[in-house]
This record gives C-alpha cells, structure tokens and sequence, in this order.
C-alpha cells in the first residue's frame, strides 16, 4: 500500500533545545523518500523515528545555514556504510558547492553509493518522474535560499453514472481510458480531471514571491515560522517569517494542511504560535510540529 506522509524529524531554529532537534524533515511519496534540510543530529532522529538509510532516495537543502545542514556528513556516511542500492540525489544551492563538498566529505569513510550532486541555481523544474516534478523557487534570506515544491501529474477519475449512460462496462472501462474513445464516446464525456497533490517546503525566508509561488493550491505546506507576530520586524530583520505571515499566506493559497515548524528557543509556549496562526484566518487542518510528528499528506478531494 502507498504511503504519502512527513516524518518531522526536528524543528528547532539555530540551536537544539531539550525538547526540539535541529531541522530534518522525511517526505515519504509512495516508494521514495525525500529528506529535507538534514540538521545536526538528524542521523539519530533516522533512528527513533524508524527511518532508514534504504529509505532515502534524494536529499534537498534549502541553504548553508548549520541547522539545516550540519547533518549531511553524518547522513552521507550513513548511506555508505549501509551500502544503499539505489542512486541517491542530492539537491542545494550551487552557491554552496564548497560548503557540500566539504560536508560530504568531511572525514574519512569508503564510498559505496553513487550520490548524484544536482545543485540549483534558477527557478524551475529540478525533475521530472512518473510519480512526480520537483520545482525549486527562490526565498528571501541573507545567504541564497531555495524552497521546494513537489507535485504529482493530474490524473482522470472516472464517473460510474456517465459511463453506464453509455453502456461502458467491464474491460471496456479500461480500454477506453488506454485509447481515448471508444465507439464515438471521449474519455472526457465519462470522466473529470483528478487532480494531482502538491507538497511544498519553505524554509529560512522572509515574505516573497517565492513563497506564494510555493505554497499555491499545496496539499500540505510545510513553512517556518520561526518568530511569532509581536516580534515581525526582529523577523523580516533577520530573514524569517511570524506563526502570522506564514499562515496568511497559506490561507491565500489555499492550502489544505499547514505544518508550522522551525520555532525560535525563545518560545516556550507552541500553543501560541496555533492561535495566531488561526487568528491570521487560516481555517485548514494545522500541525504546530514536534520532534517525530508524522503527518499524512490529506487524501484527494
């Protein structure tokens, strides 16, 4: 059975606290696994969360800030040491080549994977799979930041009633999604469009037409928001959003299912960032994340 679901692996800002790791989230989609800005840390969480090396097919690092980033070495070595079988891509922004490169190899260890360095540069089409393309878009942060995006093709549902309009039954129904027509009826007049979920990751960032681009029409938007609105300037000033900004934006887009993660040390109650979020007017399922959270992605309309 397929499984499309975020394992939250942590969810602190800069520095760890004794309840949050450092950043480090796992999109499962079917039979891959995507990890996102694997943090100091993020190695163990693998570990309590029941994520394995196996599991991972493409690592995708929004910057070069260390708690998105300090966990690469240890994951690299991790995937080696395992012996994964399969390829393995690793996404980042080009202007960060040196920071990879040294984290991939950041000690010695014997390469047994063939790990795939795709770094970005632009906005746009990152890959393109059966199951799913891969965007980037560009954030607003003191260093070069990118936010990705993840959406499935459209598919068609077929409607019962049309089709037994039309007399369509049986290995008929299949041969007349194959071929397009079948006795002078289109797919389209016994069908509608199914369309395809979208995922989306926003990290470091403050307020910018990547963000909106990202976010547009998403499933299950994953955002910082790393200040809650009392502190906005401290926030713009610094490169992030509020628990505010970031759920009127999801509102805008319509998102179906908000997660709010990546929460400044200075917090001590995330129930708050919950209810300025709902205060900001965004009425869709929310997550406030914590360590080993597994959210599922919402199922089709």
């Amino acid at each position: 059975m397929s499984v499309r679901e975020l394992v939250v692996l942590g969810t602190a800002s800069q520095v760890p606290t004794r309840h949050r790791n450092h950043n480090g989230y796992l999109l499962r989609w079917d039979g891959e696994g995507i990890l996102f800005d694997p943090g100091e840390g993020t190695q163990r969480q693998m570990l309590r969360a029941g994520v394995a090396a196996h599991d991972l097919n493409r690592i995708c690092v929004t910057h070069f800030h260390g708690d998105h980033s300090l966990g690469l070495a240890g994951v690299i070595q991790r995937i080696n040491l395992d012996q994964v079988p399969h390829e393995i891509t690793a996404h980042y922004p080009r202007s960060g080549q040196r920071f990879f490169e040294r984290l991939r190899y950041a000690t010695a260890y014997r390469e047994t994977v063939a790990l795939t360095e795709a770094p970005v540069d632009t906005d746009g089409a990152l890959a393109v799979t059966p199951a799913y393309t891969l965007d980037a878009r560009r954030l607003s942060h003191p260093v070069e930041s990118y936010g990705y995006r993840l959406t499935e093709p459209d598919g068609r549902r077929m409607l019962p009633d049309r089709l037994a309009a039309h007399g369509i039954k049986g290995p008929d129904v299949g041969r007349i999604q194959r071929e397009g027509s079948l006795n002078g009826v289109a797919l389209d007049e016994v069908s509608e469009v199914r369309r395809g979920q979208r995922f989306a990751f926003v990290m470091d960032t403050r307020l910018c037409a990547g963000v909106h681009a990202l976010a547009e029409g998403c499933d299950l938007l994953v955002i910082e928001s790393t200040f809650l609105d009392e502190d906005e300037t401290l926030a713009t000033d610094h490169g992030h959003l509020t628990a505010g900004q970031a759920a009127r934006v999801a509102r805008d887009a319509g998102v179906r299912h908000l997660v709010l993660t990546h929460f400044s040390q200075r917090y001590s109650d995330p129930e708050e960032f919950e209810r300025q979020a709902r205060a900001a007017g965004y009425e869709g399922e929310l997550t406030v994340a914590r360590d080993l959270t597994r959210v599922p992605v919402p199922k089709r309309r």
